[in-house]
């Protein structure tokens, strides 16, 4: 895969793991930190990318210091008006921060995980210093990742993040999956897909609480969450045949964002892709203020997610030939140094 700005592959990083008997595998590239790849067994759960389109749809990809759009790309901070670059020119705003098309640098490798890092510098338009650390690790079910944000500079900053990854059950046509959103609330939009108020998704088009077919959505959309006792959400994609993926959250993430392509451009031509994004925060939090984080010099936050496969068949023959594995016997994933703020 080539590097959209550079013209120079993008480092892949192969991770893999024998659990509960067979091989989870991801591949993640340097630019972006992004997952481009993830299967479980011979599951494919995410969608084939042409080798020569890197990240389409920012795919994979980890988003910060803020997801989705700033207007205009202009927000006010101590009485002056900040201007970042335009990268989304259709829609006149700055889209998914600053990382997008960073080469993250590796602090920690094992077989099944890796630690990668990226500082954000002070500019014009985010006058602020920031270091970023992402650890993906493998586990029996799928993939496991947290993202933590260092403040490292003098001033107070604002910080949100998320991620980009798209999902897929492998030989199940997109379009027959049913996607399930666990939000409360949805979040409306003007036609530049800006925040122009919220709406209670009980009785709207928006409730996908219960599920509804991919291929009757066109999204482009986020939801503030409908969270579990502990804060967490999850969110599904279900093939007919009763198997799914889900994008589970803690509660660091009060936002999810769904994304509903159909140009996704695989090996074949372009495909039905649906993207479930973890934010912190929804669209233009540098102006709204919603789910924006304010970190003093010296302080951190952190957030978790996971991407897990469910498949009912598989689990039922492991616990005939092997009862203690589908108990939860076998390791989840290989030992790994922990995350913590002694590993930047």
């Amino acid at each position: 895969m080539v590097s959209a700005l550079s013209g120079a592959p993008d480092v892949e990083h192969v991770l893999q793991l024998e659990a509960r008997g067979r091989w989870v595998r991801a591949v993640i590239t340097d630019v972006g930190a992004a997952l481009q790849e993830l299967s479980v067994g011979d599951i494919a759960l995410t969608p084939p990318a042409h080798p020569d389109v890197p990240a389409p749809f920012f795919c994979g990809k980890i988003l910060a210091p803020w997801p989705n759009r700033v207007r205009d790309g202009r927000w006010a901070h101590d009485d002056q008006m900040l201007q970042l670059a335009i990268t989304d020119p259709v829609h006149r705003s700055a889209l998914h921060g600053l990382l997008s098309h960073t080469a993250y640098q590796v602090v920690m490798r094992t077989e099944s995980s890796i630690t990668l890092r990226a500082p954000v510098t002070a500019q014009p338009g985010y006058p602020f210093a920031l270091d970023t650390v992402v650890h993906y690790r493998l586990s029996a079910q799928g993939l496991e990742a947290t993202q933590r944000i260092y403040n490292v500079g003098t001033a107070c900053a604002p910080v949100g993040f998320g991620a980009h990854p798209f999902l897929a059950i492998g030989g199940v046509p997109t379009e027959t999956l049913t996607l399930t959103i666990n939000g409360r609330y949805h979040v409306d939009v003007d036609d530049r897909l800006l925040p122009v108020g919220v709406t209670p998704v009980e009785g709207s088009q928006w409730d996908l609480r219960a599920g509804r077919a991919v291929a009757d959505l066109a999204l482009d959309d986020c939801w503030a969450v409908a969270p579990e006792p502990d804060g967490s959400s999850t969110h599904t994609l279900r093939a007919p045949d009763g198997r799914s993926v889900s994008l589970h959250a803690d509660a660091q993430f009060g936002f999810v964002h769904a994304f509903v392509t159909r140009e996704f451009p695989s090996p074949t031509g372009p495909i039905t892709a649906v993207a479930v994004e973890p934010v912190t925060a929804p669209a233009d939090a540098l102006n709204n203020g919603v789910g924006l984080q304010w970190l003093e010099p010296g302080e951190s936050v952190s957030g978790r997610w996971a991407i897990v496969y469910h498949d009912a068949l598989h689990h039922r023959l492991l616990s005939i030939a092997d009862p203690r594995s589908a108990r939860g016997g076998t390791p989840t994933a290989a030992s790994s140094t922990p995350l913590v703020s002694g590993s930047r």
